[in-house]
């Protein structure tokens, strides 16, 4: 009988463990999946919330400030710092937006011509208009005009088929992550430093980053060998590794890659059979003379590789700035037909990206061409943002190389600097005791001071025994001058605080 007693409370126990199994726990962030816990992503960060809860502070007249407003530099962001849209994807975007304009009896004395018959192509294409959803992969007239760009751009045949346009680059990440990391033995090579999307991806998806350090002392260049070394290292340890990101022009580092590199980089995916991710959202904000941007795409044609390639290009960087637009796309090439499904089936999870995004993103690559009403306009406004955003960069660059214990290389593309910065040892050692590295205490101090905000370059990845910190140039011109001069004030105080070099 003692015995039967025992194995009902055996039993009841049993039951009672099953229940706790099964009946939801109390939600807080033990009790969520791991990984998003798990997972950071720097540029929106730690300090960037200290300094929203700055601007709203300062805004609600709380308290006095040592500075006028809050300076958002920690983000590739360029109409939050005053960047003007270009008219004329405004203008197409408006008639799209309120088709009724068309019917204007004033319609022409409101809007260019070629405005106007864009708008009207986009409207009868386009299958309900802005407020209907679209294919999964995109409106497929907007597809093949930017098949059309890319052939124009590259000088190889481009695919509607293979090309996804997506809300920003950000979901082509998400769907590739998604669909290579099978497991926790899965990899990716990335570089280091490195734009936090991947690394976050990576730990969403279960998947592992293997690093690769771009050479800072060769002005952030790649190495193939090191690629090898890394590739090596990384399956003696168990893992496979599914593919390489490359990000071109750099982010955050603002170098831009050879012809001869980048086709090294094509010839190592494809010995190894890595999937390439090249990161080209920048390919228009090149500011260096003896640089020029080359598609990873038309190196892939050029060497009649197949290599699998996924070609990212975005409508918030470059001249464009759209941001909020939220549009972009991937070009898919080399992969087989069955994958291809695959990631139209994760496309279709989503319905389809924002349609008005998808113009912006047509639009983006198919401007007015000489000739046509809006061109003259258009090219004034493209030279003039990245006339002054190579203006800001040099302003910039030079700047922070007059400090001491800092030193910069030239930005020869994207929007960003990434300067090596060295500090006191006081300072390094009060970081330490706050559980934080070096260059966060530099970037916190220099917030609550200034009101600038910047990005500690740990939320990149760096080489061992470096700090560095990662600043745009997108203030206005007019303002540039007086960032770097602010900096420039506090960083002397930080140093003479923290006891000197």
């Amino acid at each position: 009988m003692a015995a039967a007693a025992s194995r009902g409370l055996s039993a009841a126990a049993g039951e009672a463990a099953q229940l706790r199994d099964v009946v939801a726990p109390k939600l807080s962030v033990a009790t969520i999946k791991p990984r998003v816990v798990a997972a950071e992503y720097a540029v929106r960060g730690e300090i960037v919330r200290r300094a929203q809860l700055l601007e709203d502070e300062l805004q609600a007249g709380k308290r006095k400030f040592p500075f006028e407003k809050v300076v958002w530099c920690n983000i590739g962001n360029p109409q939050i710092l005053g960047q003007k849209p270009i008219t004329y994807f405004r203008q197409v975007l408006c008639l799209c937006e309120y088709p009724q304009l068309l019917d204007h009896p004033q319609i022409g004395a409101l809007f260019p011509a070629d405005v106007i018959e864009r708008a009207r192509v986009f409207l009868s294409d386009i299958p309900g208009g802005v407020g209907a959803y679209s294919d999964s992969a995109g409106a497929l007239v907007l597809r093949k005009q930017i098949a059309a760009a890319i052939e124009r751009r590259d000088g190889y045949p481009a695919s509607p088929d293979e090309i996804y346009l997506t809300d920003g680059a950000s979901p082509a990440v998400h769907y590739m992550m998604e669909m290579l990391m099978r497991s926790g033995q899965d990899a990716f090579l990335v570089p280091i430093p490195q734009y936090p999307l991947y690394s976050a991806t990576l730990t969403l998806y279960g998947g592992r980053l293997v690093p690769y350090e771009l050479d800072e002392a060769a002005g952030w260049g790649l190495n193939v060998d090191n690629l090898q070394a890394q590739l090596a290292a990384a399956q003696q340890q168990g893992l496979c590794v599914r593919g390489l990101v490359v990000i071109n022009p750099g982010n955050p580092t603002g170098q831009c890659l050879g012809a001869d590199n980048q086709a090294e980089i094509v010839r190592f995916c494809e010995q190894h059979g890595l999937v390439l991710i090249a990161d080209e959202v920048y390919q228009a904000n090149i500011y260096a003379a003896d640089r020029t941007f080359t598609s990873f795409k038309q190196t892939v044609r050029q060497l009649e590789s197949s290599a699998m390639l996924v070609s990212l290009h975005s409508t918030s960087k470059g001249f464009v700035g759209e941001c909020g637009r939220r549009g972009g796309y991937m070009e898919v090439v080399n992969f087989p037909p069955d994958v291809h499904e695959q990631i139209l089936k994760l496309a279709s999870i989503n319905l389809c990206p924002n349609v008005s995004g998808q113009i912006c993103c047509t639009l983006m690559m198919t401007p007015p061409e000489e000739g046509e009403p809006s061109y003259d306009l258009y090219v004034q406004e493209r030279d003039a943002v990245l006339g002054s955003l190579a203006r800001r960069a040099a302003t910039l660059v030079a700047g922070l190389n007059q400090l001491e214990g800092v030193s910069c290389n030239a930005a020869e593309g994207a929007l960003y600097a990434f300067p090596r910065i060295t500090l006191p040892a006081k300072a390094v050692a009060a970081a330490e005791a706050l559980g934080k590295p070096g260059d966060w205490l530099y970037c916190s101090e220099l917030l609550e001071a200034t009101g600038i905000v910047v990005v500690p370059g740990s939320g990149f990845g760096q080489a061992a025994g470096s700090l560095h910190f990662r600043t745009t140039f997108l203030p206005p011109e007019e303002d540039i001058e007086g960032v770097v001069r602010k900096l420039g004030v506090f960083h002397k105080a930080f140093l003479e605080r923290y006891g000197g070099l």
